[in-house]
């Protein structure tokens, strides 16, 4: 088991990954070690990480209630793509680890929410956490987790585990953008206008407005959007989701599993019946592929009122769970609903004002503004 807390007194050296974990690390990246540097000292310096576990002792000590930030993630990158420029590449995860490591407490979040509750959670304590179940988070970001002993949480849509199961609807959307010829879409005849894909900027802009079209179509709609897009650009996509084989290593390597339902659908455009079913049986078949239950959940896209409401906090509660979490801004509190607790990443590209940004969200706690 990985110890709970690290902090600034503790000198035990970081396990190193194996050879196999070593070279897809450094195959993903680089020819040379040297774009990963083994703590954030090279970017951040000395002084910026003492001032960082500083002010995150004295938040703990004069900040009133204790608080616990939750970054979260969905992939991890092998090289920068710019339609995905809000995914980190693994130079980019490997610093924002090293840094948390260095000058934060990282628990694993089920035991950090027990900690809250009992009044003994260390300060400056965050919780790692990836959404979807992208095989990048075994290939990738596992081994970076398992060099600096840092445990995580993955919430795992159940129904795209496996090699014939398929992508996720937004990354075929994705696939057929950077595929198509540079030309205009043109969608009107089922009601979405035309978009551009001319440049490397249109074509990003043209899937953020597809993936946002496509996320509060009913269900048969998006998948027929979706499915006109595979023909249009070509069926072949590269495999992005884990295996249930890739899902029981990342339970046994300390990466706790919770569940994400079966299709990751927008709750609210369900009837009660099927939301249930997504909810309910998605956290039995992942507890089924791990042997123990699956006790943490996430709201697929996670606004409350838009992506999920009262009836469906119900649904989890019920279900089982031990706690659920939102995509809101912020950190967690111990007077915060146990299944609406929000769970973001801050959006910095430099270590310091990363670092600074989980701090004044522990400072906040929450009374964030929303």
């Amino acid at each position: 088991m990985i110890a709970s807390t690290r902090t600034e007194t503790q000198k035990d050296r970081p396990a190193e990954p194996s050879t196999e974990d070593r070279n897809r690390l450094l195959h993903a990246t680089s020819d040379t070690a040297g774009t990963l540097p083994s703590a954030p000292s090279a970017q951040l310096g000395r002084l910026g990480a003492a001032l960082l576990r500083a002010a995150g002792g004295l938040i703990g000590r004069f900040g009133g209630q204790r608080s616990l930030a939750v970054v979260n993630y969905h992939r991890v990158l092998a090289q920068p793509d710019p339609l995905l420029d809000t995914e980190p590449d693994v130079a980019a995860f490997h610093w924002q680890m090293a840094l948390l490591a260095e000058c934060f407490n990282v628990m694993p979040l089920h035991e950090a929410l027990r900690a809250l509750d009992e009044g003994r959670l260390p300060p400056r304590t965050v919780c790692i956490t990836f959404d979807d179940g992208y095989r990048s988070v075994h290939d990738l970001a596992l081994p970076i987790l398992r060099k600096f002993r840092l445990p995580a949480t993955v919430f795992v849509t159940s129904g795209f585990l496996g090699a014939d199961a398929g992508n996720m609807w937004n990354d075929r959307i994705i696939h057929a953008v950077q595929s198509l010829p540079a030309d205009t879409l043109d969608l009107s005849d089922i009601g979405l206008g035309s978009f551009a894909l001319t440049s490397l900027e249109a074509r990003k802009q043209s899937a953020l407005r597809l993936i946002e079209a496509g996320k509060y179509l009913p269900p048969a709609q998006r998948e027929h959007l979706v499915a006109r897009l595979d023909r249009m650009s070509g069926m072949h996509h590269d495999a992005l989701m884990l295996t249930p084989e890739m899902l029981v290593a990342l339970d046994r390597n300390d990466v706790e599993i919770g569940a994400h339902t079966i299709s990751h659908p927008i709750l609210t455009s369900l009837d009660d019946d099927s939301a249930r079913v997504e909810i309910v049986s998605g956290k039995r078949q992942l507890e089924a592929l791990v042997g123990k239950p699956v006790r943490l959940f996430a709201y697929p896209n996670g606004k409350v009122g838009q992506d999920y409401d009262a009836r469906h906090v119900e649904m989890v509660r019920q279900a089982g769970f031990f706690a659920a979490f939102t995509t809101a801004v912020g950190a967690i509190t111990g007077d915060q609903d146990r299944f609406q607790l929000p769970r973001s990443r801050p959006w910095d590209r430099t270590p310091f004002r990363f670092g600074l940004r989980l701090l004044s969200w522990m400072a906040l706690g929450n009374r964030q503004p929303r």
